[in-house]
């Protein structure tokens, strides 16, 4: 049996061109809600590693 509907030829609408004809892709812009989170998340992170993190690797590898 062949891989292709019996209705339809072998190459009938099957080229890249003729299947990418109705695809229209469009992005998104990123809210500024969700950037704001991102930004504060990233400030925390950079807070919590100089305060926090840093000063506990030195007490663990160092035995300061």
């Amino acid at each position: 049996m062949p891989d292709q509907p019996s209705s339809l030829p072998p190459t009938a609408e099957t080229s890249p061109e003729a299947e990418g004809r109705f695809h229209a892709y469009s992005s998104n812009d990123i809210p500024w809600y969700v950037r704001a989170i991102w930004i504060g998340f990233w400030i925390f992170a950079v807070t919590y590693t100089i305060r926090f993190l840093l000063p506990a690797m030195q007490l663990e590898l160092l035995g300061k």
